[in-house]
């Protein structure tokens, strides 16, 4: 695996060979936090890129607003930079609408669409989930939003395998952990809208729906993939932390998906 920074000071991630798959993260994540227990499943058969968005990894935070645009471009650009001409997108939640953007802006460039937990635009919940989020990061209260974290992001069954004093425990563990781009990609969360996008997607797509997640909620998830002419739909039972709750079945899905196309 090799970490290096973009041109911009965005840095990537490259691990394995084959046919090219970019990876884009979500919100308060990062491509090792997001995709790190699948990664070496996904590189066994391709040359797996992933950019981290800023203040997430090791690339340094913006002084500007994050554009959609430009994280797409940026990742085109670290593909370029691998020696990729086409390309698979893999999108995780934030990262479902980057890739979006991605394969309409370049679409003779992407072979295949992966989209997980994610959505097009941010409804009325959506929207409220990420105010209460990016209001305790900016506030500094970072063992209290890990606390909300541990509420929004997991399975309710998943939750209730763990104590109350687990639940605590890990909050204060997950609170140094916490990026601090965190604000300005939730800004995004809230901001972005690839509706428009939809309908022009040419390349075959997945979307993974996951099914019991109370953050980005399944019926958001659905409407993202009836507006792709190219989509199908694959169901997965967890909250919206696919590689926390079950890895290898998300792995088995993308890897699948990619085999046939």
């Amino acid at each position: 695996m090799t970490t290096a920074p973009l041109l911009t000071g965005l840095a990537r991630t490259t691990r394995g060979s084959g046919p090219g798959l970019l990876l884009a993260h979500g919100a308060g994540g990062g491509i090792e936090a997001n995709y790190g227990p699948i990664l070496d499943g996904l590189a066994a058969q391709h040359t797996v890129v992933g950019v981290d968005f800023p203040g997430a990894g090791k690339t340094p935070q913006s002084g500007t607003p994050l554009d959609a645009d430009e994280l797409a471009d940026q990742m085109v650009a670290a593909a370029d930079a691998e020696g990729l001409e086409t390309f698979a997108v893999s999108g995780y939640s934030l990262g479902g609408p980057v890739a979006i953007r991605l394969a309409a802006r370049h679409p003779e460039r992407v072979t295949a669409l992966i989209l997980s937990a994610t959505f097009a635009h941010a409804d009325t919940r959506t929207d409220l989930a990420a105010s209460i989020w990016q209001q305790l990061h900016e506030s500094g209260q970072h063992t209290l939003l890990a606390g909300y974290l541990n509420l929004m992001a997991p399975s309710e069954d998943t939750l209730n395998t763990h104590t109350p004093a687990q639940i605590r425990d890990s909050a204060e563990q997950l609170a140094s952990d916490i990026p601090p781009g965190t604000a300005a990609h939730l800004d995004l969360v809230r901001r972005i809208d690839v509706r428009t996008d939809l309908a022009h997607i040419t390349a075959p797509t997945l979307a993974v729906i996951t099914t019991a997640d109370p953050l980005i909620s399944p019926a958001l998830q659905r409407h993202l993939a009836t507006g792709i002419p190219t989509a199908e739909i694959a169901e997965l039972p967890t909250g919206h932390l696919p590689f926390a709750e079950n890895p290898q079945q998300w792995l088995k899905l993308i890897t699948d998906f990619l085999a046939q196309h």
